[in-house]
C-alpha cells in the first residue's frame, strides 16, 4: 500500500475517532478490562478530537492517507510536553500524545509514516527530546517504538481506567537533525 501523509483537519475527526474506538478494542483486549472496551464508542471521542484537531502549533495530528482509496490508515499526535515531570531537565520536551493505526491496516507502513511525520514536526518545532506513555503489557506496541529509537527510561505509573489500574511505562529519545551527508559537510 501507499501512504501520503498529510496534517490531519477538522473533518477527520469523526475517522479519528473510528479509528481510535477500534485500535483500542483490538489492541487492548486482555489488558483492558472487556466491559470497559466493549462500552466505547467513537461518538463518545469525537468532541475531544475535534478540539485536538484546531490546537495551534506545536499541536499537530498527522494522518497516513492509503492513496488509491482515499482512507486513513493510522494517525499520530503529538505535542509540548503535557506533565512538568515528563520534561528533560535540559532539553525543550514535545510528546507523542497519541498513535493508533485502523486495525485493518496494521503492518501496512501506515503508522510508520505517521510517526516519522511526527518526530520530523517535534524536531522542527524545536524539541530536542520526547516522551510518550504506553501500557505495559502492550508488546506489540513496546516493539515497534523501541525498533523506532524510543527507550523505556524506567518511569512507570498506574494509569486509572474504570476500576482499574493499569501499569504504563515512559520511553523516551533523543531528537537530532538528519546528518548531512559527508559531501555536504566538506563543503561548508
Amino acid at each position: 500500500m501507499q501512504w501520503t501523509v498529510r496534517a490531519g483537519r477538522p473533518d477527520d475527526a469523526p475517522e479519528i475517532a473510528r479509528i481510535n474506538v477500534d485500535a483500542w478494542q483490538h489492541s487492548y483486549r486482555g489488558i483492558v478490562d472487556d466491559p470497559v472496551l466493549d462500552r466505547m464508542l467513537p461518538e463518545s471521542r469525537l468532541p475531544a478530537w475535534a478540539r485536538v484537531l484546531r490546537l495551534p502549533e506545536p499541536s499537530r495530528v498527522f494522518v497516513a492517507v492509503e492513496e488509491d482509496t482515499g482512507r486513513i490508515g493510522a494517525y499520530c499526535a503529538v505535542d509540548a510536553v503535557r506533565e512538568t515531570t515528563d520534561a528533560h531537565p535540559d532539553l525543550h520536551t514535545g510528546e507523542l500524545v497519541a498513535i493508533y493505526a485502523d486495525p485493518r491496516f496494521r503492518g501496512t507502513g501506515a503508522g510508520h509514516e505517521v510517526h516519522e511525520a511526527g518526530v520530523r514536526h517535534l524536531l522542527d518545532q524545536g524539541f530536542r527530546y520526547a516522551v510518550l506513555w504506553v501500557f505495559q503489557d502492550n508488546s506489540r506496541t513496546r516493539a515497534f517504538y523501541e525498533a523506532h529509537g524510543w527507550r523505556h527510561d524506567g518511569l512507570v505509573h498506574r494509569y486509572e481506567l474504570g476500576d482499574q489500574e493499569l501499569p504504563e511505562v515512559r520511553y523516551g529519545r533523543f531528537l537530532s537533525a538528519p546528518r548531512r551527508r559527508a559531501r555536504q559537510a566538506r563543503n561548508l
